[in-house]
């Protein structure tokens, strides 16, 4: 591998990291552990991490909250120049709104194989019909963010076969 490919593996996985980090805090709080953040010019725009039950809102996926927060940052709802790290690939609603953000570059952990829309049962964001195709980087610690979705999807599963629960 080059240079500058090590160096963006290495830039990648410091996000996926703070992504990561944002998992932990949807988990914590009862939720999926999904999180999210958005770079622009190296620098952290918006962040998010699934808040649905917290919320009671069907919409409120990490990335959606991140996208907020990096249009609000930002000012516009153009996020050209910038890139998504999301710890597990995303949704249809969630790829249509990188699309219709222009994000130019998505990252993501792990694939979805029960909603992934990125490459795994559909490919929304790099569709040709559509006016903006994002550029799609996967497997970044991969690892660990399946292991955070299995250690929560299990607990549950616990918590549902114990007699308090």
């Amino acid at each position: 591998m080059s240079l500058a490919g090590r160096y963006m593996d290495s830039v990648h996985s410091k996000y996926m990291r703070d992504a990561l980090r944002e998992a932990e805090r949807a988990a914590s709080e009862g939720e999926v552990p999904v999180g999210c953040v958005i770079v622009h010019n190296n620098r952290i725009i918006g962040r998010g991490h699934n808040q649905r039950e917290k919320l009671k809102d069907s919409t409120a996926h990490a990335e959606m909250i991140a996208i907020t927060a990096a249009c609000e940052t930002l000012g516009t709802w153009r996020l050209e120049e910038s890139t998504m790290y999301v710890t597990l690939e995303p949704c249809p609603m969630c790829a249509g709104a990188i699309v219709l953000s222009r994000i130019p570059t998505l990252v993501f952990a792990a694939h979805d194989p029960k909603a992934g829309a990125c490459g795994t049962l559909y490919d929304i964001v790099r569709d040709g019909r559509l006016n903006h195709i994002v550029e799609v980087i996967s497997g970044i610690l991969e690892y660990d963010s399946q292991s955070m979705l299995q250690e929560f999807f299990q607990s549950l599963r616990n918590k549902k076969q114990s007699p308090e629960g």
